[in-house]
Parts: structure tokens; sequence; C-alpha cells
């Protein structure tokens, strides 16, 4: 079960709306469902008109695994690290802030903050991009668990993980900010 950590946001955009609008326009609510890469959205606006909220997801998630690996690593770089320094200052977009304090990454003890600053350190040396986890979908409990976990993987399996949670990431933001006409 996901919980939602929504941001005070005005009501969400129809669907159908989203599919007449221009490209330009429609960025404007979407750009943010994937950290910094409004790349992917633009491109999957070209395969408008969506049916429902997961076939708009599907194509971009195609977009995705279409774009190659360099352009797949660059997506998993933007994302920030959990508990990392921009998050402790306060520096995280506004959807990465509600989806850490959903996750009860706000809330860490000092020894906590130490574990996320070792696991990050070694999840990064070990594979050149940050941990990506759906924080919406997990406790710091579970995420704390899945750091050594996940260090036990190949590259090529973690850059694969790594997009699926942001496939999930951006599922449960496109839900914040779009409906489906009624």
């Amino acid at each position: 079960m996901s919980r939602r950590a929504k941001a005070p946001t005005s009501t969400p955009l129809p669907l159908g709306r989203l599919n007449a609008m221009p490209a330009a326009e429609a960025l404007e609510p979407c750009g943010g469902f994937f950290e910094n890469s409004p790349w992917i959205v633009e491109e999957a606006l070209k395969e408008r008109p969506f049916e429902s909220l997961h076939g708009f997801h599907a194509a971009c998630m195609r977009v995705i695994h279409a774009a190659g690996v360099a352009r797949q690593l660059e997506l998993i770089r933007a994302h920030p690290d959990l508990v990392g320094r921009l998050a402790r200052e306060g520096r995280l977009g506004q959807e990465s802030t509600l989806e850490q304090a959903a996750a009860g990454l706000t809330q860490l003890t000092e020894e906590e903050i130490k574990a996320f600053e070792t696991y990050n350190a070694a999840y990064h040396d070990r594979f050149g991009f940050p941990f990506v986890i759906c924080a919406r979908r997990n406790k710091k409990e579970a995420i704390l668990a899945a750091l050594p976990q996940r260090l036990e993987q190949t590259r090529t399996e973690e850059i694969r993980t790594a997009l699926a949670e942001i496939g999930d990431i951006a599922l449960l933001r496109m839900v914040d900010a779009l409906r489906e006409d009624t």
C-alpha cells in the first residue's frame, strides 16, 4: 500500500486537458514527474492522446528504456541522495522533500544519519550514481535494510532496479497531479 505525501496543489489536471494542451504548456504540470528530466515527458507527449494515466506512464517508461544507458544514468544521477546534504539543508524540491518526509527520513537519529551517509558513499563508490528508492512506498527501516542488499547487485541489475524505482516515483507524482476524465 502506498502512502501519499501530497503537496498542497491545485485541483489535479484532467488527462483530456493534458492531451489537448500544446507540448510546451503540458510540460508545466508534468515536467517534475522525473527528477530534473523533463525530456522524458516531452518525448512521451508525442504519443498523445493518452487514454489513461497508466498509458501516459507507460509512454514515459518507453522513452526511458529507449534512451540508452548514458541518458538513463543521467536520469538516475539527477536524483538526490536520501538524507543527503541537500535534504539536511532543506534544498530539495518540494516533491522530494515530501517523499522523504513520508518515509520518516526527516526524523532520524544521529546514528541513522551516519548509516545513510556510510551507505550512500559506498553506493556511489560501487555504482557511480545515487541510491534511488520510492520513498513513499517505504519506511526508513525498509530503506536502510535495502541499501546493503542493493549493494550486492551488479551495476546492470542496479541500473534496472533504479529505473523501476524512478518509474514508481513518477507514477505516484502523476497520480497526484493528474486525473482521468470522468
